[in-house]
């Protein structure tokens, strides 16, 4: 079994997926203070797996209170070197339909929190490579599990000469790239905001995944997004705007298909990370080595190891 640990965050109901095995709650402390909750570590697929409800058990954070680097440094902490993300999404396009997934590829940033999405400072001065945020290696193992498990479960309540209509299923509920706006919330968005998102042609809107895909980045930690469409957020004037109902409602009805892509995807991931997101810092660190501080070395110490 490989030494390195594949990281899931999502709705809490993603650690009782079948097959998770000797599952042990860990509490982590860091320099940054608390992760959301404890991490459930345990066994999927054949594979070491930690698992982290991003806003804890009973859903008590709001996405503008996750603490996105203590989050990220006690899974890298805990040896993850991959991440597999569930968020709920609002769609900004029609082609997006609830119950959708969109396997995004690009954010853009509509918070006010850029010192919270980095552990450089305190002497270390990094700049990441960030023109393609998210891990396309990673990416394009949860899209082939994604279209995989969409066709198999369509497949199996379609006729044997219905095996066009099942792919055209398929490729209609699950999207090959998108365009992810990270908005602070904890509000929906107005109206005027949402008019011009869709017309600006982003795809979809949450409110976490940006700040989780810098922190991965600087951690070497490849990062993919499995965005699942709950609503069409409020600028589609024909249908029922963004409720807290409607997410809940969508989320549980995608909850079994979510689960079994990410069991799909994690027992395809190598064994080993030698993906180009696994050294993201090798020409990122500006600062001369001898002048690290020694107190920013501990507090990174996961992180900068194999460059100490």
């Amino acid at each position: 079994m490989s030494k390195h640990r594949i990281g899931v965050i999502g709705g809490s109901g993603l650690y009782n997926i079948e097959g998770f095995t000797h599952q042990k709650w860990v509490k982590i402390k860091t320099p940054f203070g608390s992760p959301s909750d404890e991490l459930l570590t345990g066994t999927l697929a054949g594979r070491e797996v930690v698992f982290l409800p991003r806003h804890a058990r009973g859903h008590r954070i709001l996405p503008s209170e996750l603490n996105h680097r203590a989050n990220i440094w006690a899974m890298k902490k805990l040896g993850v070197a991959w991440i597999i993300s569930v968020s709920a999404v609002g769609s900004l396009q029609k082609k997006y339909r609830p119950c959708d997934i969109v396997l995004v590829d690009q954010f853009l940033d509509r918070t006010k929190r850029d010192f919270e999405h980095t552990f450089f400072g305190r002497g270390i001065v990094g700049h990441i490579a960030f023109a393609d945020p998210i891990c396309e290696e990673l990416r394009q193992l949860v899209l082939k599990a994604a279209r995989d498990e969409l066709y198999e479960s369509q497949s199996s309540t379609l006729k044997s000469d219905g095996d066009s209509h099942s792919s055209s299923l398929r490729k209609n509920r699950i999207h090959d790239g998108g365009k992810y706006v990270n908005m602070e919330g904890p509000a929906f968005s107005t109206r005027a905001e949402s008019l011009t998102n869709h017309k600006l042609g982003y795809d979809v809107i949450g409110m976490t995944n940006l700040g989780e895909a810098k922190c991965a980045r600087e951690a070497e930690i490849a990062y993919a997004t499995m965005a699942m469409i709950t609503d069409y957020d409020c600028w589609k004037v024909d249908e029922a705007h963004v409720t807290v109902e409607m997410v809940i409602a969508n989320l549980m009805r995608n909850a079994a298909t979510a689960k079994a892509i990410v069991a799909r995807t994690i027992a395809q991931i190598p064994a080993e990370p030698n993906w180009p997101c696994h050294f993201a810092l090798k020409n990122a660190i500006m600062t001369d080595r001898k002048a690290w501080p020694r107190k920013t070395i501990a507090e990174l110490k996961p992180i900068l190891a194999k460059y100490l």
